[in-house]
């Protein structure tokens, strides 16, 4: 399970979303506050621009959001690689392909877009609640905003509980690929991701029961199970992978359980 959440509050200075954030602070059991200044530590603020996290001592580094629509994912889905990304790759995206993919760690589901925007059906599992709450305001935003990202979007389904429960008790239909992202202490280095892991860091713990999930993945799957590590890291576990494809940084290990075919 994840740490014992810190205290957040809610903010909204908006009048126009007050009804809304009241019901989303009692859905997360958070006190809502009129304003920022009102704020100690974290914080998640309602507005115009959706719901985001924000850390009150450090007001300068800005908040985090997820965000479908424009910036860094919309320049993946661009001129990311298509197909040709490790994390396609990994779950046996190969010509027409494209398998049904359970992400049991979502994040702020970057990962399963870039699967869905393949043509994947993803179906996202988030157990913090409040990163829960932020993926379902950046996927509802992405539905509002149509078009293409709309269409992708449709393709991810979220669910807000604990992957390990969920797991050993599915009620749908089985994943033929199961993908893993739990948490670890060094990931890529750009000041975005430093960003986003201070913020998250507290809200999301260290995933130390991440051997349990690798393990409900197991008993799921129909097909495979892929985990990502950092590059140089053990196999989580110690449980050797069937193969493992390599980045600069990151590492994708492949647990096969049996061939992906197009039939």
């Amino acid at each position: 399970m994840p740490s014992c959440q810190p205290d957040v509050s809610l903010v909204c200075t908006d009048a126009a979303y007050r009804a809304q954030a009241d019901s989303l602070a009692a859905r997360l059991q958070l006190p809502l506050r009129d304003a920022v200044d009102q704020a100690v530590g974290l914080y998640v603020q309602l507005g115009a621009e959706g719901l985001s996290l924000h850390d009150a001592e450090q007001p300068q580094q800005g908040g985090v959001c997820v965000d479908f629509v424009s910036g860094s994912q919309a320049h993946r889905r661009q001129f990311g690689g298509g197909a040709g990304q490790m994390v396609a790759r990994a779950v046996g995206c190969r010509g027409s392909l494209r398998p049904q993919v359970l992400d049991a760690t979502a994040g702020l589901g970057r990962d399963a877009f870039v699967l869905a925007s393949l043509g994947c059906e993803v179906t996202l599992i988030e157990r913090q609640p409040i990163i829960a709450a932020l993926l379902a305001d950046g996927l509802e935003r992405a539905r509002l905003a149509g078009a293409e990202v709309a269409e992708i979007v449709a393709r991810m389904t979220l669910i807000s509980a604990d992957a390990i429960d969920a797991l050993r008790d599915w009620p749908h239909a089985v994943p033929q690929v199961i993908h893993l992202d739990p948490m670890f202490p060094q990931r890529d280095k750009s000041a975005l991701v430093k960003k986003e892991m201070r913020l998250f860091k507290p809200l999301a713990g260290s995933d130390e029961d991440a051997p349990a999930l690798l393990a409900a993945a197991l008993q799921l799957a129909s097909h495979r199970v892929v985990v990502k590590r950092p590059r140089k890291a053990p196999a989580l576990a110690g449980r050797a992978p069937s193969s493992a494809l390599s980045g600069q940084s990151s590492r994708y290990d492949i647990y096969g359980i049996r061939a992906l075919d197009k039939g």
